[in-house]
Order: C-alpha cells, then sequence, then structure tokens
C-alpha cells in the first residue's frame, strides 16, 4: 500500500491511497466524526455516551483541587466545536455561547442544578449538530480538502475527552 504519511494531503490523496471505489474521504470524515460523538463504536463509549446518565452531582465531582471534572470537560468539547465551526464558515471570534474560551469554570456558583447542567449538555448538543452540518457542506467544496486534518481532529478530540470523562466517572464510584 506505501506510505502516506507527510506524503500528500486531501481527498486526492485518500483517492490515491486507497482507490476511487474503496472509501470516500468525505464519507470516512462523516463516519469519524459521527462515532466519535455519538454512533456505536466497536472502541467503547463515545462523547454522548460518555455524558449519558450523569447527573449535575457527578458531573460537578472534581478529582483533585483545580482539576476539571465532567462539566467543564463537556463545555470543552462544545467550546473546540464552535471554534472548528467558526473556522470553517469563517465567523467571527467571541461569538460563543458562554463568556471566556476554552475551559468553563462549572458549576457557577449557585447554579450546581440539574437544570443547568441539562443546559449546558443541550449547548454541546447543538454545537455538534451545527458543526456538523458545517462540515457536510465544506466536505462538498474544493476548500473542503484542506480542511480534512482538522475536520477529523474534532472526532479525536471527542474520543479524547470521552475516555476522560469515563476515567472521572470511574474515580469518582
Amino acid at each position: 500500500m506505501g506510505d502516506v504519511q507527510g506524503a500528500c494531503r486531501g481527498v486526492e490523496c485518500w483517492r490515491t491511497f486507497w482507490g476511487e471505489d474503496t472509501v470516500k474521504p468525505e464519507e470516512l470524515v462523516l463516519t469519524l466524526i459521527d462515532e466519535a460523538y455519538e454512533k456505536k463504536t466497536w472502541h467503547g463509549p463515545n462523547l454522548r455516551q460518555a455524558i449519558r446518565g450523569v447527573s449535575a452531582k457527578q458531573a460537578a465531582w472534581r478529582p483533585g483541587a483545580e482539576r476539571h471534572n465532567i462539566w467543564e470537560e463537556t463545555l470543552h468539547a462544545a467550546y473546540w466545536k464552535y471554534v472548528a465551526r467558526r473556522r470553517i464558515e469563517g465567523g467571527k471570534r467571541g461569538s460563543f455561547a458562554l463568556k471566556g474560551s476554552n475551559f468553563f469554570a462549572r458549576p457557577e456558583k449557585g447554579k450546581a442544578s440539574e437544570g443547568a447542567w441539562r443546559a449546558d449538555k443541550e449547548l454541546l448538543e447543538r454545537e455538534h449538530r451545527a458543526l456538523r452540518a458545517s462540515v457536510e457542506k465544506v466536505l462538498k467544496t474544493p476548500r473542503g480538502a484542506k480542511l480534512l486534518r482538522h475536520i477529523y481532529g474534532v472526532a479525536l478530540h471527542d474520543v479524547y475527552h470521552a475516555g476522560q470523562i469515563r476515567l472521572l466517572r470511574r474515580l469518582n464510584e
């Protein structure tokens, strides 16, 4: 098959390496995004499964001082989905639903409720849906090939944080 690491990038590279009939990069990338966030996988829980059934109390638990909790990891994932979408769409910086960037202190003082936790999980869901729609559109354009690495990076990010969240759940048992 040969080694393509560093040798080529984008859609044409995939077609050359895998063959036109074998895999379409657009489909592969969408599959990666879907599996990392919500579709059944072979590797274990995806991001959505990792937070399913977690209560606000569990989401707020910290393994140690100044360590992130499940709630913060969830919003962190939502934020980076927003950043990826903003880069794809050329959106305005600072337009995320929450003030700040990267990690957001959660729960907010006096707001450690199931309702607040549900609202933040819904923010993750909205950002995922918006990102997926943007990815689907951009992959149909020549610009999509240039964004493949960035796009599948979002899927890898989801899987990474799903693993962290599962570990935090186990530590809190």
